[in-house]
């Protein structure tokens, strides 16, 4: 029989732990992934406090108010908008360019739902402000090939590392942004530039654009396959005026959205 690890030791061994519940409580139960599991598991031990109290507390401090409802939900809502892969209006073809299908989780934008947003060619990053100072600079991290196939497929963000030399484009960027008007928080941005992927909108310097506040909207978009191909076959981006966009990322009232690039179109 395979020896089993023991586990933490009790504080008192010779005396059984045992709690019972008020007689009004409830018991919630939700289920996650592994990997939510997983980081539950690791911030409950670094704070040296079970899973359970982790989440009591969460609903302790809601309750007497030391954590706000409207700043818990929009950090809901900002984690989930940034790290989830934003699915593409239609279908893709064998050649992994789109067909005239459209993916039916999208089927709101061909509704004339959500607004439409310039899409930007660089690098994700997310900048933490306090003060008007950019205090963390962060890069996103894709799941690898093997990390796919154990079911990864969102994202996250890592350290940026100054001393890095394939970090010092976005660095540069962070640098050379204005901050100081930015409110306090965690700021997901698309990091641009002459030497961030091949500078598709010609621009002269590095700079950091958030997509809370600076990404350019277009109207009157022509929402049918063969009308989102040609207008983004001539469309100017907003942004580099002269230089033709990436593409349109179309954001929906309730969070959903959807994305649609000019590359996406067989030529």
């Amino acid at each position: 029989m395979e020896k089993r690890n023991r586990g933490r030791p009790r504080i008192n061994p010779d005396k059984l732990v045992s709690w019972k519940p008020p007689e009004d409580w409830v018991r919630v139960v939700a289920w996650v992934s592994p990997e939510e599991r997983k980081s539950l598991k690791r911030f409950a031990t670094e704070a040296d406090t079970s899973v359970a109290s982790l989440i009591r507390s969460l609903a302790s401090g809601l309750e007497n108010g030391v954590i706000g409802e409207d700043d818990l939900l929009y950090q809901i809502k900002k984690g989930q908008a940034v790290m989830e892969k934003i699915p593409t209006v239609f279908q893709r073809g064998d050649n992994f360019r789109v067909t005239d299908q459209v993916n039916p989780e999208c089927s709101w934008v061909l509704d004339g739902e959500g607004i439409a947003t310039e899409k930007l060619d660089g690098t994700n990053v997310r900048l933490t402000i306090r003060s008007g100072k950019c205090v963390r600079l962060e890069k996103r991290r894709n799941p690898t090939k093997e990390q796919k196939i154990q079911g990864i497929k969102d994202g996250w963000y890592v350290e940026a590392d100054k001393t890095s030399p394939e970090d010092k484009w976005i660095y540069e960027s962070m640098l050379n942004t204005d901050v100081s008007t930015w409110p306090d928080g965690e700021h997901s941005s698309e990091a641009l530039g002459p030497k961030i992927q091949g500078n598709p909108l010609n621009l002269e310097k590095h700079i950091c654009v958030p997509f809370d506040m600076e990404i350019p909207t277009f109207e009157n978009i022509q929402r049918s396959f063969d009308g989102l191909r040609e207008t983004l076959s001539n469309m100017e981006s907003k942004y580099s005026p002269k230089n033709l966009v990436e593409g349109i990322v179309f954001h929906h009232a309730d969070g959903r959205r959807a994305k649609i690039k000019r590359k996406d179109f067989a030529e």
